[in-house]
C-alpha cells in the first residue's frame, strides 16, 4: 500500500511537470533573456538607415514605407513583458516601436543597446490612453501620467524582426 502511495504521488508529480508553462515561461524568458541577440523574424544589418535618415524621410512627407531596415539606440524598453521599445532621435524625441502581431517581445534590459529592426515606419496619433498605458509599463510616476492629456502625432515602427547588439 506504502509503495503504491509512492509511485502514485510520482506519477502526478511528473505529470505535474509536463503540464505547457505559458505564463511562468514567458516571464521567466524576458527576464532571463540576454540584452543582445535576433528577435521576431531573422534580418541582417544589410542596408540598414539611421534615425536621422528615417526623420528625414519623415519630414519630407515619404512615410508609410515598408521593408525599412533602421538602426538606432535603444532608450527605454517596456518593463512588463518587453513589448514595445522607444528608439533615440538626434532632435531629442524617441520613436516608438511596437512588434508585429505581438508576436515576439525584446528583452527589457535592452535601454542604452543598439537595435536594428526591420518593417514598417508610418506616422500615427497614439491615444491619451495608450501613451498612459506605455507610461505605466515604463514604470513612470502618478505626477507623470496625470501630465498626459493630449493624444500624440508621431513616427512609429511596426518592427517584424530586431536585432540588438
Amino acid at each position: 500500500m506504502k509503495n503504491t502511495l509512492i509511485l502514485a504521488l510520482s506519477a502526478f508529480a511528473f505529470a505535474a511537470c509536463q503540464q505547457p508553462k505559458a505564463e511562468t515561461e514567458e516571464a521567466v524568458t524576458v527576464d532571463t533573456v540576454a540584452s543582445t541577440g535576433s528577435f521576431g523574424m531573422q534580418i541582417n544589418e544589410d542596408g540598414a538607415i539611421t534615425m536621422d535618415s528615417l526623420v528625414s524621410m519623415y519630414n519630407a512627407g515619404m512615410l508609410p514605407m515598408e521593408g525599412l531596415k533602421v538602426e538606432g539606440a535603444i532608450s527605454e524598453c517596456c518593463q512588463k513583458k518587453g513589448c514595445w521599445m522607444s528608439i533615440r532621435r538626434e532632435d531629442g524625441k524617441t520613436m516608438r516601436v511596437s512588434f508585429k502581431d505581438y508576436g515576439f517581445f525584446v528583452p527589457k534590459n535592452a535601454g542604452g543597446y543598439t537595435a536594428i529592426m526591420q518593417g514598417k515606419a508610418y506616422v500615427d496619433t497614439t491615444s491619451v490612453e495608450d501613451l498612459r498605458h506605455f507610461a505605466q509599463d515604463a514604470e513612470v510616476s502618478e505626477d507623470s501620467l496625470a501630465k498626459i492629456t493630449e493624444p500624440l502625432l508621431e513616427l512609429t515602427f511596426e518592427a517584424e524582426g530586431v536585432i540588438i547588439r
